[in-house]
């Protein structure tokens, strides 16, 4: 029996739209978490929704950036 080759779940030819994409809404959520730090006081912060948008936006950043070196052919 010959093995199946390994093949990515995702088409090619959406790598570089994903990567323009997922790197948009990244840099969009890290500017609201900006925002969110600079206009709401001390005492009025949430750690739980620090915490959520530092996430989403590093897992967005995170995949925009694996897209985009695989859509230049950097193969990770």
């Amino acid at each position: 029996m010959a093995p199946k080759p390994v093949t990515s779940p995702v088409p090619e030819a959406w790598y570089p739209t994903l990567a323009v994409l997922m790197i948009a809404v990244g840099l969009i959520i890290t500017a609201s978490f900006f925002i969110y730090e600079a206009t709401t006081s001390r005492k009025n912060r949430s750690l739980a929704t620090e915490l959520t948008r530092g996430a989403v936006a590093s897992v967005f950043l995170g995949f925009g950036s694996l897209f985009l070196l695989l859509a230049s052919g950097v193969y990770v």
